[in-house]
């Protein structure tokens, strides 16, 4: 059954899905989304939502650091600020071993050229945070970094990616990218659909997408959980991580503490069911109390756990596929992909219209993966 034809198909109605989709509308391209669930259903509408370019690998840096100048100009982009807070983020040394190491790491970034990341003593440390435990002795900020509203900017994204134009079709599979004369022919459960391009955005499910174009890749997933207390005076302005503890650390605008920091909770990928492991989200509610003693009887009230796909070297895949012409990738953010958002729609915009992105894509070219 013949259902429709568009410019471009992007599978997943994750973040970077409707970005990438946004982008091509932008730029005058006819896109339909298919999104097997509903849109923001998995580690976009999971995540704690930092907009993160502190402790980043090396080779996304730049990309991060690109982005997060997006971030600053986001309601011209999709007509919401989607509730971006700068307040900064900072990894917090709990001994001076840890300090030492984070010395290390601001002196690495440096020699890379990059001037983002601050070194700060114990005095700027609580100055900047009053009350965090007395056995802290210093950090690393990055001061322009912070955080935003994940559901808000799932429907900013989707609101501006629809105003120009994207169709989304929600509750549809893709089961099948079968080649055709002058581009593919996208099998779903709700009928065929012609295109010339292919945007593989299927986050934890982006390696079956590969298969489906032959291209098969050492590819994983992760279940990272996240918590969310009631809500308590106004008095955390950073993101708060640790050096040896899995901790990230946030009030939210409606006065709650989100937790999280990459606990890893048990997930299902075939049946894309997930489950909290309160064992070991007391890890994280222990790291919390350690930083933070005050906050010792706050009422935790909510714990989810999202899906996100995962590479072996936890770097994400962005770019066109190597073994099929007309299909491009962007998924395997590994946890870390919210602040990148509005930049990677961008570069897979470039890279479909023009061939190319004029950043440096080469660390996540998917050929790295192939099995």
């Amino acid at each position: 059954m013949k259902a429709g034809q568009a410019t471009t198909a992007v599978i997943g109605g994750g973040l970077h899905g409707l970005a990438c989709a946004l982008a091509l509308v932008q730029r005058g391209q006819d896109v339909v989304l298919f999104e097997r669930s509903w849109i923001g259903r998995r580690a976009s509408g999971a995540t704690a939502a930092g907009v993160r370019t502190l402790w980043r690998d090396p080779a996304e840096i730049g990309l991060s650091l690109e982005a997060l100048e997006r971030w600053y100009r986001m309601d011209a982009l999709v007509g919401d600020d989607c509730g971006f807070r700068a307040g900064g983020q900072i990894k917090v040394a709990e001994s001076h071993a840890e300090m030492e190491a984070l010395a290390a790491r601001a002196a690495r970034t440096r020699d890379l050229g990059f001037h983002h990341e601050e070194l700060i003593d114990t005095q700027e440390l609580r100055r900047l945070a009053p009350m965090i435990s007395e056995h802290c002795v210093g950090g690393l900020i990055a001061r322009r970094d912070g955080a935003a509203d994940p559901h808000r900017t799932i429907a900013a994204f989707r609101r501006a990616a629809e105003g120009h134009g994207a169709v989304i079709r929600e509750g549809i599979s893709v089961m099948a990218l079968e080649p055709e004369a002058g581009g593919w022919c996208v099998v779903t459960d709700a009928g065929n659909w012609a295109v010339r391009h292919v945007v593989n955005a299927a986050g934890a499910w982006g390696g079956q997408v590969c298969r489906m174009v032959g291209e098969a890749i050492r590819f994983g997933y992760k279940a990272s959980m996240v918590f969310v207390t009631e809500r308590v005076q106004q008095a955390f302005g950073p993101v708060f991580s640790t050096v040896g503890r899995p901790l990230s650390f946030k009030q939210s605008s409606q006065g709650t503490l989100v937790v999280g920091g990459g606990i890893q909770g048990w997930a299902d990928l075939e049946k894309g069911s997930t489950q909290v492991d309160f064992r070991a989200l007391s890890k994280g509610a222990a790291a919390a109390q350690a930083l933070f003693p005050a906050i010792r009887n706050v009422q935790i009230v909510r714990a989810w756990t999202g899906l996100e796909g995962k590479t072996p070297d936890l770097l994400p895949v962005i770019g066109p596929s190597v073994c099929a012409p007309g299909v491009f990738h962007t998924f395997g953010f590994s946890g870390h992909g919210f602040e990148l958002v509005p930049l990677v729609g961008e570069i897979i915009a470039d890279c479909i219209m023009h061939g190319r992105s004029r950043y440096d894509i080469g660390a996540f070219d998917v050929a790295r993966l192939l099995a």
